[in-house]
């Protein structure tokens, strides 16, 4: 999954002041308000970048999380960065790959899944949630492998952030009678969707949603429990992440 230009130089900056180690004495007046202004001078970005700051129980640390779902963590002078997770040494959790998980998670009923394309393996009881390109490679291994789950409702919602043909492709997909048909034949077989014209808007919507859920490229999947999953997965993996949902959520 492609990062952006954002976040490419957010890494970058933030490695090169973990490698130089850079640091000094920390003052006890600090709060979050000084540290967000503080994080937001380092990177040139407005305020509004950084979503949320919390000060966590070790060291005297505050998580920092910017609003394309990246953390890290500072101290309340905003003389250092960590990149990295946190490892708890008595429990052995990763607390950073914890709360990492907590904030991908997703309301899953909020999703607007009139937005998608519906198909319906078997009795469809169980559901999953994906946001794809039509010219993203690994959604057509993706789907694929999803037509060898059984017994599961597909939501497919078309999020063309690749290119204008992505665009092109995905307003001709929805616009087709048969929308599934389409979608499977395009990603699966390669043929080319008819050209055809409808209010092709929920496209745009589904922009607009992505970027709301901080996708930055496909495939992405949701679940029932909230679950979020990035990248191409085989069927038997999303078996066994599909029962960890089901349980979650008794369904």
């Amino acid at each position: 999954m492609a990062s952006t230009f954002r976040s490419f130089r957010v890494a970058f900056l933030l490695l090169a002041i973990a490698v130089a180690g850079i640091h000094t004495v920390p003052t006890a007046c600090a709060n979050e308000d000084k540290v967000r202004k503080g994080v937001a001078v380092f990177l040139g970005m407005p305020e509004s970048t950084v979503e949320s700051v919390t000060r966590i129980p070790q060291g005297g640390l505050f998580e920092v999380v910017l609003d394309n779902g990246e953390m890290f963590y500072t101290d309340n002078a905003v003389s250092f960065f960590i990149l990295g997770n946190i490892i708890d040494a008595k429990t052995k959790r990763n607390l950073t790959g914890e709360r990492l998980d907590k904030l991908a998670r997703i309301d899953f009923k909020s999703l607007p899944l009139e937005q998608a394309i519906k198909r319906v393996n078997g009795n469809g009881r169980r559901v999953i949630v994906t946001f794809e390109d039509p010219n993203c490679g690994y959604c057509k291994y993706l789907t694929q492998e999803l037509e060898k789950v059984k017994d599961v409702t597909i939501y497919t919602f078309l999020y063309p952030v690749l290119s204008d043909d992505s665009i092109t492709k995905s307003r001709h997909i929805w616009c087709a009678e048969n929308k599934a048909a389409a979608w499977v034949s395009w990603i699966v077989n390669g043929k080319v969707p008819a050209a055809r014209n409808c209010n092709s808007s929920v496209i745009d919507r589904n922009m607009e949603l992505g970027r709301k859920l901080r996708m930055t490229g496909t495939p992405v999947l949701f679940f029932t429990n909230g679950t979020r999953i990035v990248g191409y997965r085989a069927a038997a993996d999303l078996e066994l992440i599909l029962a960890e949902a089901s349980a979650g959520t008794g369904k």
